[in-house]
Order: structure tokens, then sequence, then C-alpha cells
């Protein structure tokens, strides 16, 4: 496709190159999904502030790899904000949407009003998890909490994990355009040195915060300087071009990266979407004995359970459920 097609780029994640500098890049825009998955709870601004940017984060890293099922980030930390957790679906069949969801837990008493949202994690970690599905063993890579932003967490992931040097520009917020009702919106984009720069750097200890490594560290020679090059470049962009909708994605790299020859794929839509249902629920209760779902059942003699990320609410007869529903009488509690 070429940089000057017309498409609708709202929730929508665009792949690049850079062929001067061997660099790929994603362009990322959430409206529509951000203001889905914000509307499913009634957050105080600073959580508000740390879902958006874990699952812009989320949209822009899913994209990237060749994904058979999910993508999960998680940010769990011992301060107001205990956890942070977003998924990603890649698309079922050629042309369809990915999908992504997310929600938080916090001590709604703790959180300071006030304050950035980054420092109300605390200490903890940062994790990205990969599983492909049924027979596939999955992944997990750990980073922890460091730098001002979830976004300086996840470039340290990717140099620490990966060996890869990567870089993420992101903005959002609350906006109104004219005439219309105020709605989230979200943009960014993610640039990642092709995958063989040279591991040395991992042997000899990280120059970065807390000795993790950095970009710098893993990175050198005329493949540095394409780097640097490309970062300063991406120095220059402002808020309002991360998150349109004036300025389309091919614009974008266009002003950005002229001069790097900006070559584009397919651009993947992405949905709000949750796989929740009745049969995963009740799987997920199979685990408890016929003890276990007693204390669960209430007075009104059913079971109820709600999804954490997209607000269903289920009901169940206890009879049906726990291990002891499928083993039959004489099972042990």
């Amino acid at each position: 496709m070429s940089l000057g097609s017309q498409i609708a780029w709202d929730d929508t994640v665009l792949p690049f190159q850079l062929d001067r500098s061997d660099i790929r890049g994603r362009v990322a825009r959430l409206d529509g999904v951000l203001d889905n998955v914000l509307a499913q709870h009634d957050y105080p601004p600073a959580i508000e502030a740390l879902v958006a940017e874990a699952t812009l984060l989320t949209a822009l890293i899913g994209q990237t790899i060749k994904l058979r099922w999910k993508l999960s980030l998680q940010v769990r930390g011992n301060g107001p904000a205990r956890l942070i957790a977003t998924d990603y679906y890649g698309p079922t069949d050629e042309g369809q949407p990915a999908r992504v969801r997310a929600y938080a837990s916090y001590d709604e008493q703790a959180i300071d009003p006030t304050g950035a949202p980054f420092p109300q994690i605390g200490e903890g970690y940062l994790a990205i998890l990969i599983d492909q599905g049924e027979g596939m063993v999955p992944y997990q890579g750990i980073t922890p909490i460091a730098g001002g932003s979830l976004s300086s967490c996840a470039e340290t992931y990717f140099a620490q994990s990966e060996q890869l040097p990567t870089r993420f520009a992101l903005s959002f917020g609350k906006s109104q355009l004219p005439g219309g009702p105020e709605s989230w919106r979200a943009g960014g984009v993610m640039l990642q040195a092709m995958p063989k720069a040279s591991p040395f750097a991992a042997t000899q200890g990280g120059t970065g915060e807390g000795g993790l490594l950095n970009a710098e560290d893993i990175i050198s020679g005329e493949e540095g300087e394409n780097w640097t090059r490309a970062n300063t470049l991406l120095d220059t962009v402002e808020a309002i071009e991360l998150v349109g909708p004036t300025v389309q994605p091919t614009e974008l790299l266009v002003r950005l990266f002229h001069e790097e020859g900006p070559r584009v794929f397919d651009p993947q839509s992405i949905n709000f979407g949750c796989t929740c249902s009745a049969d995963r629920v009740r799987e997920s209760l199979s685990i408890y004995s016929a003890k276990d779902i007693g204390h669960m059942t209430t007075d009104d003699g059913i079971v109820t359970a709600d999804c954490q990320f997209c607000g269903a609410h289920y009901e169940f007869d206890p009879d049906t459920l726990g291990f002891e529903s499928k083993v039959g009488p004489g099972a042990a509690d």
C-alpha cells in the first residue's frame, strides 16, 4: 500500500520499516477500543492513565509477534496500583481484527489523587507472557519496575530479555473534537532494531538503572549510528501527532523519517474483545470442592461471578459446579 492511501486509522496498528536504518516499527491509534476498555470500570484518573498506557503498549507489542493466540502484559506492584493486566488476541483468520482487553486492581484508599500515575505502582515487575495455544509451551519474561513510565519498563524488558533495542513514544488522554463528546484517544510509535544485534553486551553487565541493560549496551557501530539517528528523529514528534486524528500515521512517518526510507505494510485493525463465557467460568470453578462451592453460594442459592475485563455477570446452580459434579457421588471434600 502507498503512503498516500486513505483509510480509517482509528483503532489500527500500522507496521513499517525504515529501509535505510534497518529498523522496524509500528504506529498505533486507539480511540473506541480504549473508550470500551475504560468504560467497564470507574477508575481514578491515575489508574485510567496506567491502563491506557498498558493497553497501547500491548497493542504495539502484540502486533510485532506472529501470534497464534494471546499475548499478555502484567504489571504488579506493592503500591496503590496493585495490578494492571492486558491481553492481546491475534486475529483468528486473515483480514480479521485483533482484540484487546484490560483491567486494573488497586487500593482505592491509598491512591494519591494528585500524584503522578507511575510512582503509584511502587516496587514490582512488568511481565510479558506469550501463549501460542494448545500444545505449545507458554513463554514469560519479567523485568523490574524501573524508569519513569511503563514504556520505559517495556524498553528495558526488550533490552534485557531479548537483546533488542526498542523505543516507544506514546501519548494518551481524553480529548474532544468540535461538536463531539469527550473520549479517550491514544497513539504511539514503536521502533525496534531488526533482530540481528549482537548480544555481546549482555555478558558485560548493564549500565542502566539498577544494572539493567538498555539499548546503548547492546548495539554499536553503524547499527548504533542508525539507531541514534532514528531516535533523534522520533524525539521531534508532538503529542497531537501521535494521537491524531488530523495527522494520519502515514503522514507522520513521512514527516519524521522521510530520509530513512519508510516503507509501510498492511494495517491491523483492533477491536475491544473479551473471551469470557459461561463455559469458561464454569471450567474455572471445576477445581473447587462442594464445600468450597457452598461458601461461594449466596443466600439466594446461586453462585455468581463477574468478569473483571468486560463486566459480564454470570449466575450458576451450585449443584452443577465443582469437581464433585464431574466425578460424581463419593468424592472427598
